[in-house]
């Protein structure tokens, strides 16, 4: 039996976080794809039945996650036929560190004519590269710099180019496998990474993730690719797709704020990597 590492475990009806959780910006801040992923998992599981489907995910991270015991309430807030909105907290000794809300819709079928599309699609790498496989692996990360090099040492990256990953995430909660809105939500928090990373590290830090989803990807490995990222006066928004073998399936935003005191170096990401790995 594999023992896969995750983010969580669950105790005294709440979570606490693992080592895997801790923060490149800080070992006593849980990470936050981990935040993102939890919160997901809680809608998911009290809100998306009856035939609804999460579509839309927006996590405010306004104070940092600690390793200290976490509740997740959650409340709905309508309840249609067609649209659900629920809503959920992150607490930690009586405060909340984060929030998120989800629209869920029913499925039904697609409008006649055709649309504008993205005119060129994010491409994974090659199944030599990056075989299938259900078990977490470290990211690989390509430039447009380097389009044909995908590997998991970010140093190889270290340029103003375009940013993408490839990443099959570790799970939220000990002993749970990963729902698909699960990896989209983990996986999407990378939008913050790929949008804000240039030629000398990272230096903004997200304050929020928005994912938007037209289907669920599917299982295993999912890619980010940078659209944009526009910045001014250590304020940014980054937007990026979110694709897997499939093709797109979803768009995620994020707005960060500069961290440049804390600047994090490619060399610092690469010693991250090889911790993972």
């Amino acid at each position: 039996m594999v023992d896969v590492p995750a983010y969580f475990d669950v105790v005294d009806g709440g979570f606490e976080a693992t080592r895997f959780a801790a923060s490149q910006w800080s070992s006593a801040q849980v990470v936050g794809p981990a935040i993102c992923g939890l919160m997901a998992r809680q809608l998911e599981l009290e809100h998306a039945t009856d035939g609804f489907v999460p579509v839309r995910l927006t996590v405010d991270m306004f104070s940092a996650a600690r390793f200290e015991h976490t509740t997740m309430p959650t409340v709905r807030v309508r309840d249609g036929k067609r649209i659900r909105v629920a809503d959920v907290s992150v607490v930690q000794g009586g405060k909340v560190a984060a929030r998120a809300s989800v629209v869920l819709l029913q499925p039904s079928e697609q409008p006649p004519g055709q649309l504008w599309q993205r005119e060129f699609q994010p491409q994974p790498p090659s199944l030599e590269i990056a075989p299938t496989t259900s078990l977490p692996q470290v990211p690989l990360f390509n430039s447009d710099a380097n389009p044909g090099e995908w590997s998991s040492v970010p140093t190889a990256h270290e340029n103003n180019a375009r940013k993408r990953t490839w990443q099959n995430p570790i799970r939220v909660v000990t002993g749970e496998e990963l729902s698909p809105f699960q990896r989209a939500a983990l996986v999407g928090e990378a939008t913050s990474m790929m949008t804000n990373w240039g030629d000398a590290g990272i230096g903004f830090i997200n304050t929020d993730m928005t994912l938007a989803l037209s289907r669920m990807p599917e299982a295993g490995q999912i890619g980010v690719e940078a659209d944009s990222h526009i910045s001014d006066r250590g304020m940014a928004v980054g937007v990026a797709t979110l694709f897997d073998r499939a093709g797109a399936f979803g768009s995620c935003m994020v707005t960060s704020v500069s961290n440049a005191g804390r600047q994090i170096s490619s060399a610092q990401l690469d010693a991250v990597m090889n911790a993972r790995a």
